[in-house]
């Protein structure tokens, strides 16, 4: 039985970052690519048909956000995806999902003044 109210563990406090960095869909299809392999700009630029220069850019957004890492390799640099960070926002959404339905199942809601 839940109690009158119900602690839920919030998006991480980067989490709405994240979800913003990740709602864009070249970022997105970036990332979806690296889950499959380690790349390089080059094969990231072939992949996607984007501008080296605009792929750079989000790249950066990426990195910075802590959704890749990087690997210099001569002179390419090779982008790798941090699982751990995606599994800790899906976990958080999980949790959250999980308390919509405990609360769906219950009929709880908040009487109005």
């Amino acid at each position: 039985m839940m109690s009158a109210k119900t602690e839920v563990t919030p998006v991480p406090p980067d989490g709405a970052e994240l979800i913003r960095v990740l709602a864009d869909p070249l970022r997105f299809e970036v990332v979806t690519l690296l889950a499959r392999e380690t790349l390089c700009t080059t094969h990231l630029v072939e992949e996607t048909g984007a501008r080296q220069t605009n792929l750079s850019n989000h790249l950066r957004v990426l990195r910075e956000a802590g959704v890749v890492d990087t690997e210099p390799c001569g002179r390419f640099t090779y982008y790798r995806l941090r699982p751990e960070v995606l599994t800790s926002l899906a976990g958080a959404f999980a949790e959250l999902a999980e308390t919509a339905r405990e609360t769906a199942a219950t009929d709880r809601k908040r009487p109005c003044p």
